[in-house]
């Protein structure tokens, strides 16, 4: 949760109802393996609410060693809490060792007060706190933070017989602890995996992550202290992230009537959080099936584990409750019929989610509402839990890894020694390091010598990449090479990367998606290039890395994003692309304050992406389908030309004598073709729905999906589709556009979008007649509608263009017979196979 709120969330329970963060076992349930609780700097045991911490230089199983000046402080002012009336001060990196008896997951809790009579001017001291893998704490002072006094918890998932949590201060600051808890809880509160939302996919490795409390809430409920909770948890109250207070009501149920599974116990959550909920109440709209929307502020840096908990305590019968539980724009658990899951009334039940961080918002949102098929209008939620994810440096604060900080607090230690050495010796010091930069600058030059452009085939050779693909320090640039000699491309050296993007400089990261984040970058040679760093904890990863190498060198036209280079070292996966220097189409339709496209841009921008999608559909031996269209996925050049990015998701069409490709969903919830998402059988139509989404996107400028808003404005294909069909579609699009738009142009529009979402793809149009459907559009707004009125119909002859839809169009983007309809670029990108393999100049164009 944000610090204010986790302050006033602290002084509630300790200061009103007398509650500690400690351990609490009122249940008796779990009995911890270890447990800590210390007081440090403390000359004497602390006692409160029946729980004893202990001082840290009397509890036997921890070791305290410092590498500098530590002393304690103490105070007999007034302080938040008995163990706050204490703190350990120190001037150089202090380690706390824990002997762990039971390997496995465990709370770290962290308490810091600055406490005011000690001489010292805590409020100032910043401090950095880390265990031997994971950030926990990176450069936090109370100069910068609005409470009073800060407590965290961290779970992460110890793996020897020691936990060793180091204090640095930083800045050659001073630093300080108050109180530390270490406790084992059971492994089973956290799988190894949970579903992402972005790709379907269940992610793998959880218990190798870190993760932080940022939420924990009691849907409809009171606070529940520590001493309430098996595990010493505190749930508050949820009104306070409530979108629309008055859309909720509280009902609740005794905690006695709670039946638990088997497989799920009071350590998941206790009786008393499954006994209260938020149901639906008055949104203040008309339609009563609006969902229930909880806001809630979070570091767009990171990824989260969302955990939703549900206990049917509102229905009276049996299959009466059915309703859609969503997380940002994705759909979570569409129609969740709890007790035809359960077969019971009153039984918990909880389902895990891994939403990827995203730099546009810094919200997460968790609405529920009814499902259109039930005959109840309801929905429930009575608890909810947020937790920040460790990202790839193994930090929970910031992107510095564990050994950068440590080396860091190494260095200022050696700053005195070093400046006090003799002439003689700093000079043989300075000799030796000059020696190795220059081996180390032939070393990275020499792999270069060979790092030309190679041309990029139209059908490309395999790649494999495995865990022997990557380079070490020690194995040189072997596996780099056989990887270069693969044809697919130039071959960057991590050091390049390095340094076209200023050692990924934070000011020049242009966005974050699944794969990773995106920087901006310049090449030795001046060329602007967009390098894509994988993350490997994402849920895309190697599969989609191999894939957006294969298919992109294959592929060569205006309207796809060009791939320059990759990068295949140091465990490292860096794809390197063209630079787009107007970003994402999205941005420019909401969510920035850059300036509203015309009506004739938006044309112009939708027949680009079309001419892309229709060349991938029908430009190679065998058809490519995207699997991802999206607004975040067509990026503008400096001209405002559309061009399809992101292909780690593509997969090849079906062949001849094949309908479809049967392969497992993937894509992102709005855009989804509903019969791909039936039945998982994947066609070039699966592309066109998405396209449709774009299209309605582009017009309304809103999200594909939005849980904010009322029941039937949620999914923009529903409630768009619902406008088009009585005819008034001018009544939803862009508040900019309105008296700028063509009445015939917009008709057209709309009615090539509501072909493109059609429910079965039998029934929607091809690539190549969607985009001769909007190039149509486009010569309609351009034409002076004085002189052009087409009938209902919208089928008028234009002179240029044929009057009814042609078939699609064999081998060629954007060449049809009787009519040019794009650039001699676009002639040529299309040609055959023997144009591309006389390419030779693969750079991104």
């Amino acid at each position: 949760m944000r610090d204010m709120d986790r302050i006033l969330v602290l002084k509630w329970v300790f200061m009103v109802l007398g509650c500690g963060f400690f351990v609490g076992v009122s249940f008796a349930a779990y009995t911890p393996v270890d447990r800590y609780l210390i007081a440090c700097g403390s000359s004497k045991n602390v006692t409160f609410s029946s729980q004893t911490y202990v001082s840290d230089s009397a509890e036997s199983s921890v070791t305290l060693k410092s590498q500098g000046n530590s002393f304690v402080a103490s105070s007999n002012s007034s302080v938040p809490l008995p163990v706050l009336q204490s703190a350990r001060v120190f001037t150089n990196t202090t380690y706390y060792k824990f002997d762990i008896k039971e390997e496995g997951r465990h709370w770290v809790r962290l308490y810091l007060y600055p406490l005011s009579n000690t001489g010292h001017d805590l409020k100032s001291a910043s401090v950095t706190v880390v265990t031997e893998d994971f950030v926990l704490l990176n450069n936090f002072s109370f100069s910068d933070y609005n409470g009073t006094y800060l407590m965290r918890e961290f779970l992460i998932n110890v793996t020897a017989d020691t936990l060793s949590i180091a204090f640095i201060p930083s800045n050659n600051s001073i630093g300080f602890v108050n109180a530390i808890e270490v406790v084992s809880l059971p492994n089973e509160l956290l799988p190894d995996q949970a579903q992402a939302l972005s790709s379907f996919a269940p992610i793998s490795g959880l218990s190798e992550l870190a993760f932080e409390t940022v939420y924990r809430l009691n849907m409809g409920g009171p606070l529940i202290t520590a001493q309430n909770d098996t595990l010493g948890r505190t749930w508050v109250n949820d009104e306070k992230y409530l979108h629309v207070n008055s859309s909720a009501v509280n009902i609740s149920a005794s905690p006695a009537i709670i039946e638990y599974r088997d497989a799920l116990t009071p350590e998941i959550a206790p009786n008393s959080v499954y006994a209260t909920a938020e149901t639906m109440g008055d949104s203040n709209v008309a339609d009563s099936n609006f969902n229930m929307t909880w806001v809630l502020p979070v570091d767009p840096e990171f990824s989260y584990l969302v955990r939703v908990h549900f206990c049917d305590i509102y229905s009276k019968s049996l299959n009466t409750l059915v309703f859609t539980v969503y997380i940002n724009s994705y759909i979570a658990l569409p129609s969740l019929d709890l007790s035809s899951l359960l077969g019971k009334l009153n039984t918990p039940y909880y389902k895990d989610f891994i939403i990827n961080s995203s730099a546009n918002s810094d919200t997460l949102t968790v609405s529920v509402g009814p499902d259109p098929s039930a005959e109840l209008a309801a929905a429930i939620l009575n608890g909810l839990e947020v937790m920040k994810i460790s990202n790839e440096a193994k930090s929970l604060d910031g992107h510095d890894a564990v050994a950068n900080l440590l080396l860091k607090s190494s260095k200022k230690k050696k700053i005195g020694l070093i400046v006090g050495c003799a002439a003689g010796a700093s000079a043989a010091l300075l000799l030796i390091g000059l020696c190795y930069c220059c081996l180390l600058t032939r070393q990275s030059k020499t792999p270069n010598q060979g790092n030309s452009w190679l041309p990029l085939p139209l059908y490309g050779n395999s790649l494999t990449l495995t865990k022997g693909s990557t380079v070490s320090q020690k194995s040189g640039t072997a596996s780099c090479i056989s990887l270069a000699s693969s044809n697919l491309g130039r071959f960057f050296t991590f050091q390049e990367i390095m340094e076209a993007t200023n050692k990924f400089d934070e000011s020049s990261l242009l966005g974050v998606g699944g794969f990773g984040r995106v920087y901006q970058g310049t090449l030795e040679d001046g060329t602007k290039v967009a390098v894509k760093r994988g993350n490997p904890r994402s849920e895309q990863g190697l599969a989609e890395f191999r894939t957006e190498i294969e298919m992109l060198s294959k592929l060569r036209h205006r309207h796809l994003v060009s791939l320059i280079g990759y990068c295949d070292e140091r465990s490292e996966m860096v794809l390197v692309y063209e630079y787009m220097a107007n970003g994402p189409l999205r941005s420019h339709l909401y969510g920035s304050d850059l300036p509203p496209l015309s009506w004739k841009q938006r044309l112009e921008i939708c027949i680009g992406a079309a001419r892309g999608l229709h060349y991938l559909h029908t430009g190679a031996a065998q058809s490519i389908i995207h699997r991802d269209v999206k607004t975040t996925n067509i990026l503008l050049d400096e001209n405002f030309v559309a061009k399809v990015a992101d292909f780690g998701l593509s997969k090849a069409g079906p062949a001849l004598d094949q309908t479809h490709v049967s392969t497992a969903v993937k894509g992102s919830f709005g855009y989804l073709d509903p019969e791909y998402f039936r039945r998982q059988q994947l066609t070039e139509k699966s592309d066109v729905y998405s396209f449709g989404v774009v299209l309605m996107e582009v017009l309304c400028t809103r999200p594909a999906l939005n849980p904010v808003l009322p029941r039937e404005q949620v999914n923009i294909a529903e409630w768009a589709m619902a406008w088009q069909k009585k005819g008034m579609l001018d009544e939803i699009m862009d508040k900019n556009l309105v008296g700028n738009v063509n009445s015939a142009s917009l008709k057209k529009y709309g009615e090539t979008a509501e072909k493109c979402l059609a429910d079965y793809g039998v029934d929607r149009p091809s690539m190549g007649d969607v985009l001769w459907n909007l190039e149509y559009a486009l010569q309609l707004e351009e034409t002076s509608s004085a002189l052009m009125e087409p009938e209902d119909n919208s089928t008028n002859h234009i002179p240029g263009i044929p009057m009814t839809p042609l078939e699609p169009f064999d081998n060629s983007v954007s060449m049809i017979e009787g009519r040019n309809s794009g650039t001699d670029d676009d002639a040529e990108d299309g040609a055959t196979s023997a144009v591309f393999s006389q390419l030779v100049n693969p750079r991104g164009r």
